[in-house]
């Protein structure tokens, strides 16, 4: 279960020129897609909103810790800013260590937004409102991308394309996809997943946790990120368990020895062997509920929280959890 250099030749350096394996897509820097929002001081205000609103309109959000109001826009106008993919920037500035800036613009009360165009303040909002009326705003400053919902339905189905060529074993196409969506779209959760998945399926673990580290942190908690961290998790513990055929003659000399089960049944899940995996830790709930504090259930449990609710073996295995728990 060692990783290989690049056992699919052109695919290995396909994802390096795309997106150096997910990792640097056009507009990024370090690995993670350049970030859409960040925060300026009194001195780099000029460098961070005047200078950058002369590329595309910049947003200074004016905020203060004990800001009540500030703390409810926050993630709002984050998130309509990340969604908007580069159209606008946001730049955030404490009032409390930084009350020179908010003072020359007559910034009395907060939350206040102000747009930056070409260097000059023309437009803004005072409160927290709405992420309606904050999309409207950004629409207006930025102009609504009439090609954008057209964009989004050519990602999707590029994206389901890929899913399908990497279920079918066509790696080396599938990344090709992948790459293309995050030349596209460098917050795409879905694309980093894939590509990910691509590195697991050659055998290239170490450099899908690479990808999944240097993934933009606003997708820190994208279910599809989180699932693909936790298939390297278990295969991080999984590759240290030892030999599964010897596993499986000491099951077969002695069928209630849950521990090597309990190994066997890790090692065949990042194997790819789902159902089985799932028939030993099940098969270990039905004879000792006790054992590990019904560490079989737990176990289980988490191969659920990597294969995804949708998983085939998943749907299988809980119903057969739901006739052991409830019988």
């Amino acid at each position: 279960m060692s990783d290989t250099s690049n056992p699919y030749g052109s695919f290995g350096s396909q994802m390096t020129a795309t997106a150096q394996y997910g990792a640097a897509p056009s507009g990024t820097v370090g690995g993670g897609a350049q970030s859409l929002v960040s925060d300026t001081t009194t001195a780099g205000f000029s460098k961070d909103v005047l200078d950058e609103s002369r590329k595309q309109p910049v947003l200074v959000d004016f905020w203060a810790p004990w800001c009540g109001p500030c703390k409810q826009l926050t993630p709002v106008i984050e998130k309509v800013v990340n969604e908007a993919a580069g159209r606008v920037k946001l730049v955030k500035l404490n009032i409390d260590d930084h009350p020179s800036i908010p003072g020359q613009l007559g910034i009395q009360s907060i939350p206040a937004v102000i747009a930056f165009v070409d260097g000059r303040p023309v437009d803004g909002f005072m409160g927290a409102v709405p992420e309606s009326q904050v999309r409207e705003f950004i629409d207006k400053l930025a102009g609504a991308d009439g090609d954008a919902e057209a964009q989004a339905a050519e990602i999707e189905a590029v994206l389901a394309q890929a899913a399908e060529l990497l279920a079918h074993g066509s790696l080396q196409e599938a990344a090709q996809l992948y790459g293309a969506v995050l030349q596209a779209d460098q917050t795409n959760a879905a694309a980093y997943a894939g590509m990910a998945e691509c590195m697991i399926a050659a055998n290239q673990h170490a450099r899908a946790s690479e990808l999944i580290a240097n993934a933009p942190p606003e997708l820190a908690g994208d279910a599809a990120l989180q699932s693909v961290a936790k298939k390297l998790e278990l295969y991080e513990e999984a590759r240290k368990l030892g030999d599964p055929v010897a596993l499986e003659q000491t099951l077969a000399e002695n069928p209630d020895d849950h521990e090597a089960r309990m190994k066997l049944a890790k090692i065949l899940n990042v194997q790819g062997n789902r159902g089985e995996a799932a028939d030993h830790l099940l098969s270990i709930m039905k004879r000792d509920r006790t054992f590990d504090d019904d560490g079989a259930r737990r176990q289980l449990l988490e191969f659920f929280e990597a294969w995804g609710p949708k998983d085939p073996a998943t749907i299988a295995a809980r119903r057969r959890l739901s006739s052991i728990l409830f019988s």
